[in-house]
């Protein structure tokens, strides 16, 4: 069965030591599975405090990598790429830490880089990537940590749109450490068909960050959830499936994922209605034919 998890994006921004208990209990009480934890600053959290946090609540963990500019694994700049290996490897240790399996997000350029490079150049970039992300891999799985790629839209990154643009580069990598995280908020602008996109993910699908089209309350938008479902069971999908989403309090996040009104009438109702609605698909995958949209 799917641990069903949220983001703590959807309170707060960045995560700080004082917040994180009463937040992490929250979304216990509200009876996910599953928290999400951003590295934004490496700084911002003691992980050890943190992973008794997380125990004493019986939650599951996962880590989700920030690339800013300074963190960018092809960036022209050998010294930022040296500082986003670095940062990758400490969101690596972070997750051993908090007993996380798995480090998520756009692990190869910076959010919000754009460019158009040629065919050879695009190779040349690829071929870094993968030789970074094969050390990376190797890091992660002697740490029991996994790492999962995700595709952006085409407004957040040049790089990788694309779930097969994804697929290329963790079969090149072929490390049983990198996998693939896909989210329905990225594949509904860029993939012409969701349900194709999970199926040719296959096994490489470790992560599922559910968010709608709008990037609020999932269900209460236009994704086609039915179809994720049925992606999911045809795959046999048994991990996370995470609510990643943002509070529009938070202004400095909020401008760099574009969210300039309220998503949602509070983040509870978000988090309460997006639970409901995703225990109803992936609770019993067998039964997701029966919820309808």
């Amino acid at each position: 069965m799917n641990q069903i998890g949220i983001t703590t994006w959807v309170w707060t921004a960045p995560l700080s030591n004082e917040e994180f208990p009463s937040i992490a209990r929250h979304i216990a009480e509200l009876g996910f599975d599953l928290v999400e934890v951003p590295v934004e600053r490496t700084t911002d959290l003691n992980y050890r405090d943190a992973a008794a946090v997380i125990s004493d609540v019986s939650l599951a963990a996962s880590v989700c990598a920030v690339m800013s500019p300074n963190r960018d694994l092809i960036h022209p700049d050998e010294l930022v790429r040296s500082n986003g290996v670095a940062y990758v490897r400490h969101c690596i240790d972070a997750a051993h830490a908090l007993g996380a399996r798995n480090v998520i997000g756009p692990i190869y350029s910076a959010v919000g880089r754009l460019w158009q490079p040629t065919p050879d150049e695009r190779a040349r970039e690829v071929d870094l990537l993968v030789r970074q992300l094969r050390s990376l891999a190797q890091y992660a799985t002697e740490r029991g940590v996994a790492l999962c790629i995700e595709p952006l839209n085409r407004f957040e990154t040049s790089f990788i749109n694309l779930a097969e643009q994804a697929i290329e580069i963790v079969d090149r990598v072929d490390h049983p450490a990198c996998g693939l995280l896909l989210d329905t908020f990225h594949m509904n602008i860029e993939e012409r068909s969701v349900g194709e996109a999970i199926r040719a993910a296959g096994a490489r699908l470790r992560h599922l960050h559910a968010c709608e089209n709008d990037r609020g309350t999932p269900g209460t938008g236009h994704v086609p959830w039915q179809e994720v479902a049925d992606a999911c069971r045809a795959i046999s999908y048994d991990g996370p499936v995470v609510i990643e989403t943002f509070t529009d309090r938070v202004k400095t996040m909020a401008r760099a994922v574009a969210i300039w009104r309220p998503l949602a009438p509070s983040p509870e109702f978000l988090a309460r209605e997006g639970l409901r609605h995703l225990r109803a698909l992936f609770g019993d995958l067998k039964g997701a034919a029966r919820y309808a949209d």
